[in-house]
């Protein structure tokens, strides 16, 4: 791939930045995809039973939609941004070291909440500082932000795996009768969603033995150079009062724009830069406030809620679709075996981390609108295709590749073509996130009682609804981007050498 040379400039002028924010991200995949494959061996450390250890998913779940809201508060000076992901990261490797003491599930549950919180701090703010830095060029650099936390998610359970328990880690009379049934119930388990597991009797009490300890604390020295690394950013950018000599911070994003244009776009360049700071990228409660409704068109509410809906509905897919295919499969009329049926989450995810590495080149040549078009209509068709071939387990393989592949770029694009309708106004990042998060919470919930209600089809029904609403909700939002109004700008807002029009011209000013 070859960059043109204004894009290649602003890249290697924030090459630190961009990278930490990439390693933040890698954080959050770590952490968002250890829980499902330990929880049953947290379960014997905690002495509790299948129902109330899910809990400890839903407290995960609930406290990265709060933070994903709340991670906008951050967003008004490049130190308190910073500031944000370093506790944030560091939170991260404090939760994986300290799980191995938590022999309570209320305790447990309080920790996984705190780095829920973590997590949705870091999606929120790792998107929003990369949209300001790159703006219009902004799209590549998202996709490969989302490659790390896939990157991430595929990792962490390949960590855990050799140290999970092969039989029940509580030994108890009638531990031999669980034992043989410890992998379904590990690939069954979805958050707060037991579903038909109930039957099962594990024992509570008796001599724990279990090794995921040693998992979590690879885990915690893993991430450790991840808060480091912002802590150095933070340092470079003379934000640390102790070592703050008074030098000059990097350049923000506004003169890194400036200085990679022509010459004869100066003019046009400082009138850009002395127009005033627009407020934008709030947390998700500051949005909602009226004084930043004042003299908008309604389009201007319609790009954010249906943006939103749409990564509601596509993050959702992940969700469900992650949560209940091995469940799925190994039902009637499949019945596929335990153990095969085992292979099709970690299938789903890992092309969807390769769908995200492939996204990177494409997303510099396409763009953001016609590659989320792609995903749209791309997961629509393959779930209208798992249903058609519903008896066939080869082709259930097949479709979950393919779905991994068009659910992959759906976010990053989503993202860079919102931003960009409202010219880096309004609050699209933080609308956006807290959406996709809410869908993933929601919809899983939602399906995990269809299915346990009306059976294991229902699951491809509900993802044909869902992509369904996806691909509606998008065509909505081309006719809202139609609708709403074109810069006053005399510069042309679709020539590459336009000049970013800054949200927050202070990005790199402590």
């Amino acid at each position: 791939m070859v960059w043109d040379e204004r894009v290649a400039a602003l890249f290697r002028r924030n090459l630190q930045p961009t990278l930490t924010y990439w390693s933040v991200f890698f954080s959050f995949g770590l952490c968002i995809a250890f829980l499902g494959p330990t929880l049953l061996d947290l379960r014997c450390q905690t002495q509790s039973s299948l129902s109330q250890i899910t809990w400890v998913f839903f407290s995960q779940q609930f406290c990265l939609l709060l933070g994903s809201c709340l991670g906008g508060i951050f967003k008004k000076t490049l130190s308190q941004s910073l500031v944000a992901l370093f506790a944030s990261s560091l939170a991260i490797s404090v939760v994986f070291a300290i799980i191995p003491l938590c022999h309570n599930v209320v305790v447990l549950a309080v920790v996984m909440a705190v780095a829920g919180l973590a997590m949705g701090c870091i999606d929120t703010i790792s998107n929003m500082q990369l949209v300001k830095i790159y703006q219009k060029d902004s799209a590549i650099f998202l996709q490969a932000l989302h490659f790390f936390v896939g990157f991430g998610a595929l990792l962490s359970p390949l960590i855990a795996d050799p140290f999970l328990s092969d039989t029940n880690c509580i030994l108890s009379n009638s531990t031999l009768n669980a034992t043989s049934n410890l992998p379904h119930i590990r690939k069954s388990l979805v958050p707060h969603h037991p579903g038909n597991l109930s039957h099962y009797e594990l024992p509570i009490k008796g001599m724990v033995v279990t090794r995921v300890s040693y998992a979590f604390w690879i885990m915690a020295l893993i991430n450790l150079p991840v808060p480091i690394a912002v802590f150095f950013l933070l340092y470079k950018e003379r934000l640390v009062p102790c070592f703050n000599n008074g030098r000059r911070p990097l350049l923000s994003a506004d003169e890194l724009a400036m200085e990679s244009q022509p010459a004869e776009k100066d003019s046009q360049s400082v009138a850009l830069q002395r127009a005033p700071p627009d407020r934008g990228h709030d947390d998700l409660f500051s949005c909602c406030q009226s004084k930043n409704f004042r003299g908008a068109p309604y389009s201007y509410f319609a790009v954010h809620v249906t943006g939103a809906l749409v990564l509601f509905m596509s993050d959702g897919i992940i969700g469900e679709y992650s949560g209940f295919v091995y469940s799925y499969a190994v039902e009637e009329p499949l019945s596929v075996v335990h153990k095969v049926a085992g292979y099709l989450p970690s299938l789903f995810w890992g092309f969807i981390t390769l769908g995200r590495l492939i996204s990177i080149p494409v997303s510099y040549r396409m763009k953001p609108a016609t590659m989320v078009s792609i995903n749209v209509v791309g997961v629509l068709v393959t779930f209208l295709l798992l249903l058609i071939f519903s008896y066939s387990v080869v082709f259930l393989f097949v479709g979950t590749a393919c779905l991994g592949l068009f659910l992959s770029s759906t976010f990053p694009s989503m993202l860079a073509y919102t931003e960009d309708i409202l010219q880096y106004k309004g609050c699209a990042t933080t609308v956006l996130v807290t959406g996709a998060a809410i869908g993933e919470m929601v919809l899983q919930l939602l399906v995990g009682s269809i299915i346990h209600d009306q059976g294991s089809y229902s699951f491809l029904v509900c993802g044909m609804i869902f992509g369904g609403l996806a691909f509606t909700f998008y065509t909505f939002l081309l006719f809202f981007h139609r609708m709403y109004p074109k810069p006053s700008s005399e510069v042309d807002a679709s020539s590459p050498d336009k000049p970013a029009t800054m949200g927050d011209s202070g990005l790199y000013q402590g």
